[in-house]
């Protein structure tokens, strides 16, 4: 789905992608398609020569070759251009030496594609350049853990671990623009995904509020918990209505500036309603509505999760506030 028809997907269109991460976000999927196909998938279509889309994108499709892409740092603080982690050519191989956070997928993936600086200070927007790097390379270390989400995640820390030049994706240093694309596409797709499971927790929360009683009467009949499911209501579907619109822009021929402004607003505004739907449903469930065996607590950290991911509310809002001075 998120590739070009030259690539061989269907279109690479950022509001097909929204459709089918709604539905997988109700039905909580723990496959890696975000990680190992929407993003570092992604950015090898943007960046990949030829011949190295013609090795990896064709198994990728095939749902034979599992990918991560390592680009959080410790203190990067979602900046995107602060990448500390060194490459340097020693006698025709990129050496790299650094560590990576928060690696989604890192511990089942067949390959890496990690972020490193081969120029500039740390922070400059030039000498940034993707490598494709083996999972089982010499001096890479892979730590495993699971996110809160219970999805798998990794720190990878590379110790002089040598690739060749021909693993770069894209030229020397010009790596940035490239992931900063692909990070908003993600951005758009985990909203959606959001939208979808914040709609299964309202759904999940008006179905309990009919069969459970309290005081001999069903819960749903109470006046203030229906207002309280109202506004849960509007909530995700303004969660939806941004994330479409957000989507439509990142298909559309606008300016880069208004495409990244439509992500932050999304990503600001879902956030709010991961808050406000999330502790709501587990509020009017009561305690059932934290223990593991229902699907509520699940569904509500996985929200959780998304709004921490590529930045959280906060850091959206004043990325928007910055773009639309910018752009103003």
């Amino acid at each position: 789905m998120p590739f070009s028809e030259e690539d061989g997907g269907f279109g690479d269109s950022a509001v097909d992608l929204m459709v089918m991460m709604e539905e997988f976000g109700k039905a909580m999927l723990v496959e890696p398609f975000l990680p190992s196909v929407v993003l570092a998938g992604r950015l090898l279509a943007a960046l990949g020569s030829p011949e190295q889309k013609a090795e990896s994108l064709p198994a990728l499709m095939a749902g034979n070759l599992q990918l991560a892409l390592a680009w959080a740092e410790p203190g990067s603080r979602y900046n995107l251009a602060n990448v500390r982690l060194s490459a340097r050519v020693e006698s025709g191989n990129c050496i790299l030496d650094g560590s990576k956070l928060n690696v989604l997928n890192g511990p089942n993936a067949d390959k890496l594609i990690v972020i490193a600086r081969e120029s500039g200070a740390v922070a400059d927007r030039e000498g940034i350049s993707a490598f494709l790097v083996d999972r089982d390379a010499a001096g890479l270390d892979v730590q495993a853990y699971a996110n809160l989400d219970s999805c798998r995640a990794a720190r990878i820390t590379l110790s002089e671990v040598a690739v060749a030049e021909s693993a770069r994706l894209g030229a020397p240093g010009g790596a940035l623009a490239a992931l900063e694309k692909v990070i908003d596409h993600g951005t758009v797709a985990v909203c959606a995904q959001a939208v979808g499971a914040l709609d299964s927790l309202l759904q999940k929360t008006v179905e309990y509020s009919k069969t459970r009683k309290q005081f001999g009467t069903h819960i749903g009949s109470f006046q203030a918990l229906q207002h309280r499911m109202a506004d849960m209501f509007m909530e995700c579907q303004l969660a939806r209505s941004i994330t479409v619109m957000a989507a439509m822009q990142l298909d559309a021929g606008v300016p880069a500036g208004d495409k990244a402004a439509a992500v932050s607003a999304a990503k600001s505004r879902v956030g709010k309603a991961i808050r406000r739907v999330g502790q709501e449903a587990i509020q009017i469930h009561g305690g059932i509505g934290m223990t593991d065996e229902l699907d509520v607590s699940h569904l509500f950290r996985q929200v959780t999760g998304i709004e921490l991911l590529f930045g959280d509310s906060d850091f959206h809002t004043r990325r928007f506030a910055q773009l639309q001075t910018a752009s103003g």
